[in-house]
C-alpha cells in the first residue's frame, strides 16, 4: 500500500511563511516526478509546481518568486516552501507523485492566509 503523507498546513498573515512536506511510504520501486496542486473552494485543482527526479522544476506564473519546491530523494519527500503568501493562495494543497509508474495523491492539507 502506496501512501502519501502532507504535513506543514495551517492559517499564516498575508506576507508570511509556511512549509509543506509530503513523505511517500509503502511499496515503492520508483519515484519519478512529484509535486504540489491546490483547490480554492469553488475552483477547479490547479498545478502549484512540479518537480523531477533530477531536479528540473516547473512552477505556476502565480507563485514563481514566491515558492520553492524540493525533494529529497533518499526519503522519497517533496517539500513546497511557501513565502510572501497572499490570500488568494488560500486552498486545500495536494501532494502528488508518479510512483512506480502510477499517479497517487495526498489526502491534502489545508493552507489559509488571512489576518
Amino acid at each position: 500500500q502506496v501512501q502519501l503523507v502532507e504535513s506543514g498546513g495551517g492559517l499564516v498573515q498575508p506576507g508570511g511563511s509556511l512549509r509543506l512536506s509530503c513523505a511517500a511510504s509503502g511499496s515503492i520501486f520508483s519515484i519519478a516526478a512529484m509535486g504540489w496542486y491546490r483547490q480554492a473552494p469553488g475552483k477547479g485543482r490547479e498545478l502549484v509546481a512540479t518537480i523531477t527526479t533530477g531536479g528540473s522544476t516547473n512552477y505556476a506564473d502565480s507563485v514563481k518568486g514566491r515558492f520553492t519546491i524540493s525533494r529529497d530523494n533518499t526519503k522519497n519527500t517533496v517539500y513546497l516552501q511557501m513565502n510572501s503568501l497572499k490570500p488568494e493562495d488560500t486552498a486545500v494543497y495536494f501532494c502528488y507523485a508518479n510512483i512506480s509508474w502510477r499517479d497517487r495523491w495526498g489526502q491534502g492539507t489545508q493552507v489559509t492566509v488571512s489576518s
